[in-house]
């Protein structure tokens, strides 16, 4: 995958450790593992605990040989070099690329699955960080299109030179299938953290909700809390992944696939809570490409996320469904806050 963001809402979650064990049926269990490019750590309770979290593992095993962009046995890998020949996919990454070109299409393409090659240009697939020059980045657009992209349900075909990977959903989809595996075994609480993606089913075995800190974008703090059940928190910003060029200027990984470069559009952080796991991943990296204006606009279209967004200059915007569910940290009392409604 190319995905190496650091797990960042860690801080703040509060685990039950004091209920009796007819309240959550069973000790907690939990299984940390390196999947994906980076660290993940589910914790379930239930009888069936340790059975469904074993199954979880075992899946992102596989959607990891699904979806990585370097295991050559991989169906991402064969569409990627498959010089322009459609390629028969699994039903879950039809489903990814099904949903991917959905959200490209809805977000006016601010997300497109096919910038992978700008990215490893940038170095930050790689490690190997370097400021491309107009020119490349000029041929690389060439070649980045999601439009371009044919698939009819079974089968993907692109165009030679053209590179796709899952990087700005396949985290979130993984998140929604671990959560229906979890449920299929009757576990009815579960705490999910793939890499900072943040995912819940149902709520604590006391029956109050999950508490969760959101980290701020400006210092290593948690700006604000948030309590949750039943929904994935998923955050994008400019300091998750960024290196500091020879000019000086600081560059981030969350490109524009309009220009190929770091996007700028006035946010530094964007949160989307949902239902879905895959659609909060693919939201938060496009609504920070859009900005607070168009990402408003969407917001006022659908009834399906939630969204906090912190923009360059301090100021916090939050959508009316979350606004009972948020509390701004008392360090960060400087940072002004607006409730955008409908």
């Amino acid at each position: 995958m190319s995905e190496k963001i650091i797990p960042l809402l860690l801080a703040g979650i509060i685990f039950l450790t004091s209920c009796n064990k007819t309240a959550y049926n069973g000790e907690p269990r939990n299984k940390s593992f390196f999947a994906m490019d980076t660290y993940m750590s589910i914790t379930a309770y239930g009888k069936n605990a340790e059975k469904a979290l074993n199954r979880a593992e075992e899946k992102v095993s596989e959607l990891e040989n699904l979806w990585s962009v370097t295991r050559e046995n991989s169906e991402i890998y064969r569409i990627n070099h498959s010089n322009g020949e459609s390629v028969h996919v699994s039903p879950e990454t039809a489903e990814l690329i099904d949903f991917s070109l959905e959200i490209s299409e809805i977000t006016g393409g601010a997300l497109d699955c096919s910038i992978y090659p700008v990215l490893t240009e940038w170095g930050f697939t790689t490690g190997d960080y370097k400021i491309p020059t107009d020119e490349r980045l000029s041929e690389l657009l060439d070649y980045t299109n999601y439009r371009k992209i044919n698939f009819n349900g079974e089968s993907v075909q692109i165009p030679e030179n053209m590179q796709i990977d899952s990087g700005a959903v396949g985290k979130g989809y993984t998140g929604d299938l671990i959560t229906e595996i979890l449920e299929k075994n009757g576990i009815e609480s579960a705490l999910l953290d793939l890499g900072g993606n943040i995912q819940t089913v149902g709520k604590k075995p006391d029956g109050t909700e999950w508490k969760i800190g959101l980290r701020s974008p400006f210092d290593e703090g948690n700006f604000a809390t948030l309590e949750i059940s039943d929904c994935a928190v998923i955050t994008s910003g400019g300091y998750e992944r960024y290196f500091t060029g020879e000019d000086g200027e600081t560059y981030w990984h969350i490109l524009d696939p309009k220009t190929g470069k770091p996007a700028h559009s006035g946010l530094v952080s964007v949160t989307v809570i949902g239902g879905e796991g895959r659609l909060c991943d693919a939201l938060s990296t496009s609504l920070f490409v859009m900005g607070i204006e168009k990402a408003t606009e969407l917001w006022k279209t659908r009834s399906d996320f939630e969204m906090i967004a912190v923009t360059d200059d301090g100021k916090i915007y939050l959508t009316a469904g979350i606004e009972d569910k948020f509390s701004l940290n008392q360090l960060y009392g400087n940072l002004h806050t607006e409730v955008i409604y409908r």
